[in-house]
């Protein structure tokens, strides 16, 4: 799968509309009960774009982009600013935030998750798109240090650590990161006159598995 190591301009995804979706199967019994079931094991991101644009300069920045990406050939980062931080927006990211695995005196690379917990259920996120010098990271609580103790694979989630967490520790971890995404449409649409009497162009943005 073509992807560019590149963000979509923050400013033009700043207010765009978007967040997880779910694909649920429901299945309704005769004596009117359902069955669900879940079809992905993880949710699946959808944005539109055009919701951020605030002038032609936008839109031409927005086309650039679009035309180096080739429409929906090669996926690109993008920040969600409602979801982009290992810990709350009124906290300060620290290296505890979360808890990413458990050494076991071997293992030297944990890939980076996120955790959702809700009424005593939760869902790990696998971050897959670290953004380079947001990253901190502990062991046992202990913070350690990039380019001493670790190493960030950004462009695929993962902290490399020099020396296997010894056995039973708790790895955790802060960071920012963006989601992979592509267009989801393969034409974009936009007239000056309608732009100028607030009609923004319709430019769907999708997750993609990496």
């Amino acid at each position: 799968m073509g992807f560019h190591e590149v963000r979509f301009p923050a400013n033009l995804s700043f207010g765009s509309v978007g967040g997880p979706e779910r694909r649920t199967e429901i299945v309704t019994l005769a004596n009117g009960f359902e069955e669900r079931n879940t079809l992905w094991a993880h949710s699946r991101r959808r944005y539109d774009a055009g919701v951020g644009m605030r002038s032609l300069d936008d839109i031409e920045t927005l086309i650039a982009f679009f035309e180096a990406r080739q429409g929906q050939l090669f996926g690109f980062r993008w920040k969600d600013w409602s979801d982009y931080r290992s810990a709350p927006p009124s906290r300060e990211i620290t290296p505890t935030d979360q808890a990413i695995g458990t050494g076991d005196g071997v293992t030297r690379v944990f890939p980076v998750v996120k955790a959702y917990a809700s009424g005593g259920a939760s869902y790990l996120r696998p971050i897959r798109k670290l953004v380079s010098g947001t990253v901190v990271a502990a062991i046992e609580g202990e913070p350690r240090r990039e380019g001493v103790d670790f190493e960030i694979d950004a462009n695929a989630g993962e902290i490399h650590f020099e020396v296997p967490p010894d056995v039973g520790v708790t790895v955790s971890a802060g960071f920012e990161f963006d989601v992979p995404v592509r267009f989801d449409t393969d034409s974009i649409q936009t007239s000056v006159a309608s732009f100028q009497a607030g009609d923004v162009p319709n430019v769907p943005v999708v997750e993609v598995r990496i």
